[in-house]
């Protein structure tokens, strides 16, 4: 009889749950990380943030070459700067997007060499070079060649065309840069009559790719993927060829980016088959392939990859209830023996399921283990989604013959799910407090004067996620409205989370009532579209029992998918465990007691770090305890702070994630709990209207910025400054938050990409030296959103100076600074 955990809040249980079963003695060989790649997932050298992209320890990107006219940002070595400071792997440079259109125009061969020859010297004389990939030719099959066709005798001819001409390409490459690493043959679908004529063609040429490539579009890739995979390998040997390095460089559909339980389906066939694989480019380029918000914010998605990025050791065999199956529950696993940790991530599916790890070794776990479970919900392309909550924290007997099984209840299909084990020792785990929680769809709701719209199923995989397929749109006459009929245990105060699509261009709002009563107003930034779904988060106060939620129109229009109440039990918190954060150095891990968080500790000696993801809902300041046995040092935004044991700093965080890093001459680290709502007592705050403008900067009158009127007409100038005179009471470090709007963008006439740009500032505070930062497209001109830039004041007058002396800088509503720590 198998230990079990006691099931997380949910809906009743079914009769039979599904089971996923974890082999801890079938090893894959080492967690190699491969399928967290993005195409054009950078858009500039700061977008995403550092921050963001950091923890994700991400493999491989594909960009375009500098200077390629497919799109107007994504420069292979432009970003190259920020992936490889916050740890990322390889690029792939795809060549033919240094073209204007899509498809590719075909202008011959003697056109594109000499746009060849110029994207590898300028990649050759880079310091990393050897960290990029050439991708000479992008979805022959479709472009240029029709390698696709089905007539034989035209297939043949197009193919030998094709194969002259990577033979043509390959060799320039490398008569350029000789130690090139080339990939190809890339195509949009696998096919196994072209790849076996390339290998074969391409071995007798010694025009051998060092990485195969392909792409894995469709939602029956799901289902498809692993014959694909095997056939590949099967033509390898058939070819006498040694196993190359497989890039799966374009995969997924609008419907499976930013959702967990899509992901975790994608991601798990990858790793299990250790190739590499960059998620596709179908909307904006810079946010990871939308699983980034904003510049610095995650989504549920971007949790799942950071999840992805925690596994450590070598992945385990997992077993599905249904192997290759499309949308079903599929998961990926791994043990690392020296942390003495197992780790499970699953989703997929609605309903229940037993996760059953099977040969939980004694001398490593013990006779018991502390089980973790966490949900990483979707919260839309753009929506914020805060540290996963932890829904089971329980200590589980090893069963004689090995097993554990963790029972989850009530799964929500866009929803992944992680579950930690690790050895329990001594003590009793905090159980966790999940508050209250409901969910309403749109669709379900009674509705005037709109309509339901089906989005983003498997028969149209391109259409965007939304819950449960359905929206409600077109909500745009004077008696539109959206009735959500509630019942709420208690009277209490309750979080509003509203996913919802704005396609105005500007800030729409909405009037909440309930009950009917008096309405307040809703104010729903712009997204890049009616299906690109974010989320509002608003309080309601609700006596107990059943009522309805109205959602009427107000300015423009907005599109409703789905809301979620969720009982306010007090200020947001996380406990971030230590066991389960990125380490540097040697730290030991200590499960002698669950207390706590359940995880034990990990002890840090001189020479070891380990650093936290920390979420903060806005900028301001928050409460940061750290849990440990002994005075550790904290670094956050260039500034390091002692913290005691157990007594609370009051940091300031940015908006999204935050890097905190811990580091101590000798002490056990439990946790870092964080909590507070992002308070802005003690910052300073300027408007724009108190800086001092010149050489063509101006006040422009704005109606959604905070004193009516924000600073345009900033850079393209030497001479066009703003200048703000900051009173600091104290010297320090400070994080200067910059309240900005910008809506550049070049239409590349590209047939779904929406080619937004990023602005930058240099930033001179003071007598330093300017600080470059760029800020990315907020969707419109009258949505503001907010950079943090850490920097140096002294005490007493400060001069902070924005300009751009090439380029048009982004306009500027307000600024606010607080002490790091405060």
């Amino acid at each position: 009889m198998a230990g079990t955990l006691p099931a997380a809040p949910s809906a009743a249980a079914a009769a039979d749950p599904q089971r996923l079963t974890v082999d801890l003695a079938a090893s894959e060989g080492p967690v190699m990380l491969g399928a967290n790649g993005a195409l054009y997932g950078l858009s500039d050298d700061g977008v995403p943030s550092d921050a963001a992209l950091a923890p994700l320890k991400v493999t491989s990107i594909s960009q375009k070459p500098e200077g390629g006219a497919q799109h107007p940002n994504g420069d292979a070595l432009t970003v190259s700067k920020s992936f490889f400071r916050n740890g990322g792997g390889e690029i792939n440079v795809m060549m033919q997007d240094i073209y204007a259109k899509w498809p590719y125009e075909d202008l011959g061969i003697d056109d594109y060499l000499p746009k060849v020859d110029k994207i590898v010297k300028e990649v050759a004389a880079d310091p990393n070079s050897d960290r990029f990939v050439y991708i000479p030719f992008n979805e022959p099959d479709q472009i240029w060649y029709k390698l696709g066709v089905a007539d034989q005798a035209e297939y043949e001819v197009n193919r030998d065309r094709f194969f002259k001409d990577w033979k043509t390409v390959y060799q320039r490459i490398r008569a350029i840069d000789p130690d090139a690493r080339i990939a190809g043959p890339n195509e949009a679908a696998y096919h196994t009559r072209l790849l076996r004529d390339f290998l074969a063609f391409a071995k007798r040429e010694n025009v051998l790719p060092q990485v195969m490539t392909w792409h894995e579009l469709g939602s029956g890739s799901l289902r498809d993927f692993q014959a694909h995979y095997d056939d590949y390998r099967s033509l390898e040997r058939e070819a006498g060829i040694a196993p190359l390095k497989i890039n799966i460089d374009e995969y997924a559909n609008r419907r499976d980016l930013s959702v967990p339980g899509q992901l975790v389906q994608w991601v798990s066939m990858f790793e299990r088959n250790k190739v590499y694989a960059n998620a596709a480019y179908w909307d904006a380029a810079g946010n990871l392939s939308g699983h980034v918000v904003r510049q610095n914010i995650p989504n549920g998605g971007w949790w799942f990859f950071r999840w992805y990025a925690g596994l450590t050791g070598d992945t385990v065999k997992v077993t599905p209830p249904r192997a290759n199956t499309i949308d079903t529950l599929q998961g990926l696993a791994s043990l690392d023996t020296s942390r003495r940790q197992a780790q499970v991530l699953l989703g997929g599916t609605d309903g229940d399921s037993d996760v059953v790890v099977e040969n939980v070794s004694r001398s490593l776990f013990g006779r018991t283990v502390t089980a973790t479970v966490a949900e990483a919900a979707w919260s839309g392309y753009e929506g914020q989604h805060a540290a996963p909550r932890v829904l089971a924290r329980t200590k589980v007997q090893v069963a004689d013959d090995g097993t554990v099984t963790v029972p989850l209840r009530g799964l929500h299909k866009m929803s992944a799910y992680r579950v930690v084990l690790t050895p329990s020792g001594s003590g009793t785990p905090t159980a966790p407090a999940v508050p209250w929680s409901a969910s309403y769809e749109a669709e379900d709701a009674a509705i005037t004067g709109g309509q339901v719209y089906t989005q983003g199923t498997v028969s149209n995989a391109n259409g965007y996620a939304a819950s449960g397929t359905k929206d409600v749109g077109s909500l745009n006459t004077a008696t539109s409205k959206v009735d959500f009929t509630v019942t709420v245990p208690r009277a209490g105060t309750y979080d509003l989370a509203i996913l919802y699509g704005n396609q105005s261009g500007a800030p729409a709002t909405q009037k909440l009532s309930v009950d009917g009563g008096a309405p307040v107003t809703v104010t729903y930034p712009s997204t890049e579209n009616w299906t690109y779904r974010a989320k509002n988060d608003v309080r309601v106060e609700l006596p107990a029992g059943t009522h309805v939620l109205t959602l009427a129109k107000g300015d423009a229009e907005v599109t409703l998918d789905r809301i979620d109440l969720t009982a306010r039990t007090g200020e947001p918190s996380a406990s971030y465990e230590a066991t389960l954060a990125d380490i540097s150095g040697k730290p030991s891990y200590d499960y002698s007691s669950s207390a706590g968080t359940g995880t034990g500790a990990l002890v840090l000696a001189s020479g070891d770090k380990a650093v936290f993801d920390v979420y903060a809902p806005r900028d301001g300041y928050y409460t940061v305890v750290p849990q440990t046995s002994a005075a550790v040092k904290l670094g956050l935004h260039g500034e390091t702070v002692t913290a005691a044991p157990g007594r609370p700093l009051r940091l300031y965080l940015v908006a999204g994630n935050n890097r905190v890093a811990v580091t101590a001459e000798r002490a056990a680290v439990r946790s870092l709990d964080v909590s507070g709502d992002g308070s802005t007592s003690g910052t300073l705050s300027y408007e724009g209207a108190s800086a001092a403008l010149a050489g063509g900067a101006r006040l422009v009158d704005s109606a959604h910025a905070s004193a009516g009127s924000h600073i345009g007409w900033l850079g393209n100038s030497a001479e066009s400054t703003a200048e703000f005179t900051v009173d600091a009471p104290t010297s320090g470090r400070y994080v200067l938050v910059v309240h900005y709007a910008h809506n550049d963008r070049r239409d590349n006439g590209h047939a779904y990409n929406t080619d937004i740009m990023s602005r930058t500032a240099d930033i001179t505070v003071g007598t330093a030296a300017p600080l470059k930062v760029t800020f990315k497209n907020t969707w419109s001109w009258d949505d503001y959103w907010t950079v943090g830039v850490p920097v140096d004041l002294k005490k007493g007058a400060n001069k902070v100076t924005f300009g751009n002396a090439s380029a048009w800088a982004p306009d500027i509503d307000r600024i606010e600074l607080g002490r790091v720590v405060g």
